[in-house]
């Protein structure tokens, strides 16, 4: 595919179509959608097949190449690679345990903080600085996480010359090994905001900010890490060809589970499967903030009230990503995806019946409870002394519930380390405690730094204003 410069475009249809530098700094597209290549590239069986057995960073390159050829020469970007992959606790980079026949998980938490968002949150630090560095430019992050998303842009843009990072959580609402993982992290560029509201009240500032940068004078812009950027997606498409060619893809299909509250890794698998990869069945498994089961098993996309769970990776109520697969259920038609989602402010809504079975003969869903988190953990554990924490044990039983083909190799995503959280496995009443691996286990004696503000959005730009370096 040499020579194919991938262009973006909005999912709303009315901002400019833009290059791959320029989609890497923007995050929301200026008419309020997100960008997605204009075009995919494709691979025929014959060159999938012939990545068989290729090193995790390799394998990497080949599938992303062509989103950033028109930015990054080759050499630059597989260096870019070897180093992001090499710091990651396992020489597969992405393993896989069998619990059952023909039942895998794939281990994506042995990245520097324990969670599948290393993946790309460590090229996207590098990809960033590499950019930046060529266009003698400084950006703002500004970021809302769930738990992950917060410790792994921090981990990943921390060495970054030309970044300051202002990540938010919501105040006593993430556990604490998760926040401990971003607020101890030392660096002058780094700031943590625990902001007294949940995760969808950070995310609506973020957003709010985005649209309007005036806060910050002019001198400076905001950057995303937050699962619309673009180059996040495309990091995480990469395992699903990993994962089936290590169990005999694209000669035979696969079927993934994927726990998901943005929309952004299950997305990365719909994409792999229009690129190429044989893949029969992709599982949306969500918590009891089931906003996309609802709409995938009835057809219905209604917001309700947030409630906290003991997956709180997945308390979110509206799925950022989830405007990717609208554009394309309608047709790429960034008008109607732009109506669509104004009334979904206003109360439920449905699309036509056609397009909704459409993506039916991808997507299954289900939505796991807290008890029944639990239960998962205590059986895989007994079954197979094998500790889940309770993202993946969500997914795992929406894997077993949505099951359509004993043959088809079924494979979770295990998005994050059970150390993580202690007490979801303490609840499910295992005697067994979750160790931090080695280069964490001093996480508890290291000082922390962060600053609580009100639910309110001038306050948190306020504080932003005045803590970046050039301010």
């Amino acid at each position: 595919l040499t020579g194919t410069h991938v262009r973006y475009i909005s999912t709303r249809g009315e901002a400019p179509a833009l290059g791959f530098e320029d989609v890497l700094l923007t995050g929301l597209a200026t008419d309020g959608g997100l960008y997605v290549p204009e075009s995919l590239p494709h691979f025929s069986l014959e060159e999938i097949r012939s990545w068989r057995g290729l090193p995790y960073a390799e394998l990497a390159y080949k599938v992303m190449y062509p989103f950033v050829e028109d930015a990054i020469p080759a050499d630059d970007f597989r260096k870019m690679l070897d180093e992001t992959y090499s710091v990651f606790s396992h020489q597969a980079v992405a393993p896989l345990v069998q619990l059952d026949t023909n039942e895998w998980v794939m281990e994506l938490f042995r990245g520097p903080t324990l969670a599948f968002k290393d993946f790309a949150l460590q090229l996207l630090g590098r990809l960033l600085d590499y950019v930046l560095e060529k266009r003698n430019q400084h950006v703002v992050i500004m970021g809302a996480t769930s738990g992950d998303t917060g410790s792994a842009a921090i981990e990943g843009c921390r060495r970054c010359e030309h970044v300051d990072i202002f990540i938010l959580h919501p105040h006593q609402r993430v556990s604490e090994v998760q926040r401990r993982q971003m607020t101890t992290v030392q660096g002058d560029n780094i700031h943590n905001i625990a902001v007294k509201g949940n995760f969808d009240d950070c995310q609506r500032m973020v957003k709010e900010s985005f649209g309007n940068q005036s806060f910050l004078g002019g001198k400076t812009q905001l950057a995303a890490v937050n699962s619309i950027n673009w180059a996040r997606i495309m990091a995480q498409i990469v395992y699903y060809f990993q994962a089936s060619l290590a169990l005999g893809g694209p000669d035979r299909s696969m079927a993934f589970s994927v726990p998901t509250g943005n929309f952004g890794d299950i997305f990365a698998g719909y994409l792999a499967k229009k690129m190429g990869l044989p893949i029969s069945q992709l599982v949306i498994a969500t918590n009891r903030n089931d906003i996309l089961h609802r709409f995938m098993s009835g057809n219905k996309y209604e917001q309700h009230q947030l409630e906290h769970t003991l997956s709180p990776s997945m308390d979110i109520m509206v799925s950022s990503n989830f405007e990717r697969l609208l554009f394309d259920l309608h047709g790429r038609d960034g008008a109607a995806v732009k109506a669509l989602l104004e009334n979904a402010a206003k109360g439920p809504v449905s699309i036509e019946d056609y397009r909704w079975k459409h993506a039916r003969k991808l997507f299954d869903s289900d939505a796991v409870d807290d008890k029944t988190t639990c239960d998962t953990i205590r059986d895989v554990y007994e079954q197979n002394e094998y500790l889940l924490d309770p993202h993946t044990a969500i997914g795992v039983r929406a894997a077993r519930n949505c099951r359509r083909d004993s043959a088809v190799p079924m494979i979770t995503l295990g998005t994050a380390h059970p150390a993580k959280f202690p007490d979801a496995i303490a609840e499910s009443g295992l005697s067994v405690k979750p160790q931090l691996p080695a280069h964490m286990a001093d996480l508890f004696e290291r000082e922390e730094r962060y600053t609580v503000l009100d639910n309110n959005v001038s306050e948190v730009q306020g504080f932003i204003a005045k803590h970046w370096k050039n301010a």
